[in-house]
C-alpha cells in the first residue's frame, strides 16, 4: 500500500487517520502541493487526474479522493468499519462527513486561497476574513449536528464509543482552523472530541507534525 500525501493537505490527514485506526502498513510518498508537484505530469497522468492529494495506490490500482479511499479501505479492511453498515448510522456519519469534506474545506483548501491572492488580489486580512467566515458557518452547522448525535449516540466520539468516517473527517477541519487562528471557543462538543481524538495513538501518528514532509512554519 502506498499513499501519496501532504503533510498539511486535510484530505490526506483524513486518510492517514483512517490507515492507523484499521492498522493498515503504508509507504508514504510525499507530494508538497504548495510547489506544484501535485500537477505534475506522472502524477495527474498515472495517479490523481483530479491534481489533488491524497492517492493511493494498491499494486496496479490507484485511487484519489480521500472520501472514496477511506470507503474503499472499509471494504477491503472492514475491521474497525468507519462507515457503518446500519442505514440509518451510515446516513448520519455521511450527513457530518460531507458537510465537512463538501461543504466547509473546499472553499478554504490552499487552491482557492491561493486564487484568492494571486488572481483576486485580496489582502491578507480579507483572506483571513474570507477563511474564519466560512469555518465559523461550517463549524455552527458541524456543532448542531455533533448535538443531535450525542442524543442518539453518546461519545465521546462524534457516534459513539468508536470513531468513523465523521472524527476523521471532523479532526483535520479542526486542526486546520486552528492554524488559521479561528476562535472555536463556542464549540464545545467539537472541541471535546478533539480533545479526546488527539490522545488516539492513531490520531497522533496522523498529525501533520509527524509527517516525514513536515515543514515547520
Amino acid at each position: 500500500m502506498e499513499l501519496f500525501s501532504f503533510f498539511n493537505s486535510s484530505a490526506s490527514y483524513r486518510v492517514r487517520i483512517a490507515l492507523g485506526l484499521k492498522g493498515v502498513p503504508f509507504e508514504y510518498h510525499p507530494v508538497n502541493i504548495r510547489t506544484g508537484e501535485h500537477r505534475q505530469a506522472p502524477y495527474v497522468g498515472s495517479l490523481n487526474p483530479s491534481a489533488s492529494v491524497p492517492a493511493l495506490k494498491d499494486g496496479d490500482f490507484s485511487l484519489g479522493q480521500s472520501l472514496a479511499i477511506i470507503d474503499w479501505l472499509d471494504a477491503h479492511s472492514p475491521e474497525p468499519r468507519l462507515i457503518p453498515l446500519d442505514p440509518d448510522a451510515r446516513a448520519r456519519v455521511l450527513e457530518l462527513s460531507y458537510l465537512i469534506a463538501c461543504d466547509i474545506h473546499p472553499v478554504n483548501n490552499l487552491r482557492i486561497l491561493k486564487y484568492l491572492q494571486d488572481e483576486l488580489r485580496v489582502t491578507p486580512a480579507q483572506k483571513d476574513a474570507w477563511y474564519q467566515h466560512w469555518i465559523a458557518e461550517g463549524m455552527a452547522a458541524t456543532e448542531l449536528l455533533l448535538l443531535l448525535a450525542e442524543k442518539h449516540y453518546g461519545g465521546p466520539w462524534c457516534f459513539g464509543k468508536e470513531p468513523t468516517l465523521a472524527d476523521c473527517c471532523l479532526i483535520p477541519q479542526i486542526a486546520n482552523a486552528k492554524r488559521f487562528g479561528c476562535d472555536l471557543s463556542q464549540y464545545s462538543l467539537a472541541n471535546a472530541i478533539y480533545v479526546h481524538a488527539m490522545a488516539h495513538p492513531a490520531f497522533i501518528q496522523a498529525e501533520p507534525k509527524n509527517q516525514p514532509d513536515h515543514i515547520a512554519p
